[in-house]
């Protein structure tokens, strides 16, 4: 983390800027032997290509609040990035009848047609993939994001003092993010540049700064595993030693 970063979008350019080609995220579904790993540029693409889909074509503006009803997989940690680059309040598991927006997997459409405004949904597919038949009165993400452009500009420069994510009860600005973040890193001890494996979910604030916001801030990676419940001891112990896992976080 740079003396001049203060947002989660400052810290993911700091990344991209130190070392492109390394992975940022990998990304484990154990209910179907999916794995996915994102290096720094190609992550940061997925969030530019998110946050011009979010200012453009949706419309959303620095401090409307979009509900996020995703689980922890690497789709969710892009639209958080692509939140906190346009200046969107990000409402992980929030109220859809009191946001401006709402992003919903596959398993909360029913719940997420309460929000008056725009609805896209996630199928949450291997690989990105989209919806075999789109859910009524929701854009398809895998649709409408591939096309978007690969660099992104806020039309308004984002707040660092402004709120940008609320979670788990707990409502933070871009700058408390970061330092927040970092904070966690060091009491946690996490070693330098840390490989952080995580199967916490991104339903509080300790599964996103394990599962996201503490490795970036450090200068990491994070392989988030969903589903890991599923791996018995000897399992989990030959996917930390295949991933070069300097630390894992601490289970639910």
């Amino acid at each position: 983390m740079n003396a001049t970063d203060r947002t989660p979008a400052d810290l993911l350019g700091s990344a991209l800027a130190a070392d492109p080609a390394r992975p940022l995220v990998t990304f484990y579904d154990d209910a179907t032997g999916e794995r996915v790993e994102l290096s720094v540029a190609t992550f940061a693409n997925w969030v530019a290509k998110t946050a011009n889909y979010l200012q453009g074509d949706l419309a959303a503006e620095p401090g409307d609040r979009l509900a996020l009803l995703l689980p922890a997989h690497w789709q969710t940690a892009v639209w958080l990035l692509a939140c906190a680059s346009v200046g969107v309040v990000a409402d992980v598991g929030g109220d859809p009848a009191a946001a401006d927006l709402v992003v919903s997997g596959p398993d909360a459409l029913d719940a997420a047609r309460a929000c008056s405004g725009e609805r896209v949904a996630l199928a949450l597919r291997p690989l990105g993939g989209r919806f075999p038949q789109p859910p009524a009165g929701f854009a398809d993400y895998a649709v409408e994001v591939p096309g978007q452009g690969d660099r992104f500009a806020p039309f308004v420069p984002v707040d660092p003092s402004a709120p940008a994510l609320v979670a788990g009860g707990v409502e933070l600005t871009g700058a408390e993010i970061g330092a927040r973040a970092l904070a966690d890193a060091a009491a946690s001890g996490m070693p330098p540049a840390p490989r952080v494996l995580s199967g916490l979910p991104y339903d509080s604030w300790q599964g996103l700064s394990y599962g996201l916001y503490a490795p970036l801030a450090a200068g990491g990676s994070v392989v988030l595993c969903r589903h890991v419940e599923r791996l018995d001891e000897a399992a989990l112990a030959e996917r930390t030693a295949a991933e070069k896992v300097t630390f894992t976080a601490p289970r639910a």
